[in-house]
Parts: C-alpha cells; structure tokens; sequence
C-alpha cells in the first residue's frame, strides 16, 4: 500500500513540474497574450478565406502575424461586420481595426499606427458597359461597401460629393464579393473601390471589367487602435519598421500582388 502511495506520489510531482514548467514557458513567451486583430473576411488580397486551406489570410493578416511572431504573442484573427467595426474596438472583443482601414478622415476618431499603405479608389465597370470617364457615371447606380471609405467620398462632407450627387443611386453593400456578383448581373452599372481590391477581384475574375484611369483620391492605410491605447500602437509601429527594414513587408507584398510602390512605412 506504501508503495502505492510512493508511487503516486511521484506521479503527481512530475504532473505538477511539468505544468509549472509549461507554465513558465508560456510566461517567458509574451506572457500568453493575446492580440486578436478585426478584419473584413471578404477583402482580399488583405484579408480574406483561402478556398484550399480553409485559413483566413491575406497581406495584413500576415503582417499581424510576424509581429505576433516578434512579441510571443498568440495571433486571433476575428472577422467581423465593417459597420459594426466600431462597436466590436470598443466592446474591447477585438485589439485593434487591421484591414485595409483608411486613416483619413478618420484621423481623430482611432489611435493609428503610421501608414504602410498608399491607396487609391477608383471604379470598376464591365468591360462592355462604355462608361470610359468619371462623366459617364451620371444617372448610373453606383456599388460601394458599407461604412467604407468609398461611401464616405460621396457623402456631404467627401471629397467627391458632387460626382455622387449625379448618379442614380448609391448602393451599399456588407462586401465586395457581394457587390460584384450585382455588377455582373447588371444591378449595379459601377463599383467604387480601393485599387488593391480591385487588381486582386479583376485577376480572380478574369476579363470582363474594366479600372477606369481616372481616379476618385488617395489615402493611406493604418491599424486602428481604441483611442488612448497609446503603448499597443506603439509596439506595433515599432515592429512594422523593423519588418519593413528586414525585407519582410516587401516579401507579403510580391506574395499578395501588391504593388511595392504602394508601400510607405519609414516615409
């Protein structure tokens, strides 16, 4: 019966070395943290699903990633609805807004990390729709995604509130994928759109639309954070640089097809 009991005795006391060492581990390695970053699930080639792995992935993702990589922390990419992006950064359910977020006009509203991203919205149209010029557009039912920067430019405040102001209609939708399948069907006549979506849906799609030259503006791209989380977007801004001066941005973008011009950390 002594011997059982030793023998028990032993058994526990391994058990519990082992977890106080696992323990210990998951101390040393960013203290277990979290970082759980909200993005749009359907904005490739930022993020999205991939069909084969069944993985969310994408340019951004993938630098979150690395980052989590540089800290020990463990990466939780949530998808989330973009107009409710504001609710889920404040409910605290996610740490910050990373998806292709545009920085401007919304400079006061976010603590944002610097820029890495120069875009531009431009508008897709069907190849055969001939609509060739921003003038085209008049009387036209228009595609924009909820909440997004595209909708806000026609807005009574956006930069391009007067070209908005001459088309038939100004359509949301909760994504882009949705959006298309409307252009294609012919619902819609044009979609406002970021160019880095638009290369990347156009090479997805194959022929059949058309990136009209004129452009609708530029803008930047930051990771959004709750206003007053000063030290996480610190941290952030602080590996970007690093990853950016280690080759690793301009990796993920030859990876995702995005232009390297379009890059801007360090500037």
């Amino acid at each position: 019966m002594r011997k059982l009991v030793a023998i028990c005795l032993s058994v526990a006391m391994v058990l519990s070395l082992t977890a106080c060492g696992n323990a210990d581990k998951k101390a040393s390695k960013g203290n277990g943290k979290t970082f759980t970053v909200g993005f749009d699930a359907e904005y490739p080639p930022y993020g999205y699903m991939d069909t084969e792995s069944g993985e969310y992935v994408g340019f951004d993702l993938d630098l979150a990633e690395k980052v989590c990589e540089m800290e020990g922390w463990e990466l939780e990419k949530k998808p989330i609805n973009w107009d409710t992006k504001d609710t889920e950064l404040n409910s605290g359910s996610i740490d910050c807004i990373w998806n292709g977020f545009t920085i401007n006009g919304r400079e006061n509203d976010y603590e944002w990390s610097d820029a890495y991203i120069n875009n531009t919205q431009v508008i897709v149209v069907a190849g055969n729709s001939g609509i060739v010029s921003l003038t085209d557009l008049k009387g036209k039912k228009v595609g924009v995604q909820a909440a997004s920067a595209a909708e806000a430019l026609f807005a009574e405040d956006g930069a391009q509130v007067e070209l908005g102001k001459t088309f038939e209609s100004i359509n949301p939708f909760s994504d882009y994928n949705t959006a298309f399948t409307e252009l294609q069907s012919g619902s819609i006549d044009a979609l406002a759109i970021d160019i880095g979506v638009a290369n990347f849906q156009l090479k997805e799609r194959g022929e059949g639309y058309v990136i009209l030259d004129e452009q609708l503006n530029s803008e930047q791209y930051g990771v959004g954070f709750k206003k007053g989380e000063k030290d996480l977007c610190n941290t952030i801004n602080k590996d970007l640089k690093k990853l950016y001066k280690d080759g690793t941005v301009e990796e993920l973008a030859k990876k995702y097809d995005i232009d390297p011009t379009m890059i801007c950390i360090g500037e």
